[in-house]
């Protein structure tokens, strides 16, 4: 975990400038981030927002059957409803993969937003960014075949983490793409048989990166663009 007076590996907090940064600084403080952490409930003030360095955390939709709409990593936040100006969201985010974060509180981010336009415009472009994924799980989710689905969500989560092998079953990924477990098998056999990953029990390794872009059918890579064209690099 990265101490607050460094740039954070958090790429978000990194784009922003050093003034930005200071600002944000004395609000910041280090949180280790355990599998199912819940950091939003659904229609509920949000109290916090986190800036995660590492890790990841869905933002899923609906009552009973949830499904995901949304992937945070160390690229991005929550609390994007307090970035557009409301105190809730009418979704939920918990932790799906353990990881570490800096946590703020939602008071603390909307007073150095006021003090700061650049700092809110920096935030904002997080949030269209976000919401362009948000549109392309749409698009990919009513489109494409359940592999190149699987190819999209694999490649994200390879975005967001330091290694190949994740520890995803089939029951949870069959959750976040919102199908059955069986669909999930037949999907993992089939890029594996192209030597795309390796599947075993509880675990998942990436093999060829490259293939997955190919298979996932041109879901993969609109919102990783849209990232680089309005965040890009960081301020030096």
């Amino acid at each position: 975990m990265t101490s607050i007076g460094e740039i954070s590996p958090n790429r978000l907090l990194s784009s922003l400038g050093g003034r930005d940064r200071t600002l944000l600084a004395a609000s910041l403080s280090p949180i280790d981030l355990p599998l199912g952490t819940v950091l939003e409930e659904p229609n509920e003030p949000i109290e916090n927002v986190y800036f995660l360095e590492s890790g990841i955390a869905s933002v899923v939709a609906g009552t009973s059957d949830l499904i995901e709409v949304g992937l945070i990593g160390r690229e991005g936040m929550t609390g994007l409803s307090i970035v557009m100006g409301d105190d809730r969201s009418v979704n939920r985010t918990f932790v799906q993969g353990t990881g570490s974060a800096l946590r703020m509180s939602a008071k603390n981010l909307g007073l150095a937003m006021d003090k700061s336009k650049t700092l809110r415009l920096g935030l904002l472009r997080y949030a269209q960014v976000f919401a362009v994924q948000v549109a392309q799980t749409a698009l990919s989710n009513g489109r494409d075949k359940i592999e190149a689905r699987l190819a999209r969500w694999l490649l994200m989560a390879h975005d967001r983490f330091d290694r190949n092998d994740f520890p995803f079953t089939h029951h949870f990924l069959a959750l976040m793409l919102g199908v059955r477990r069986s669909g999930v098998t037949i999907a993992l056999h089939f890029l594996e048989g192209y030597g795309l990953i390796k599947a075993r029990r509880g675990l998942i390794t990436v093999i060829d990166r490259k293939g997955l872009e190919a298979h996932s059918d041109r879901s993969y890579g609109v919102p990783e663009a849209e990232y680089d064209r309005l965040i890009g690099q960081p301020v030096s």
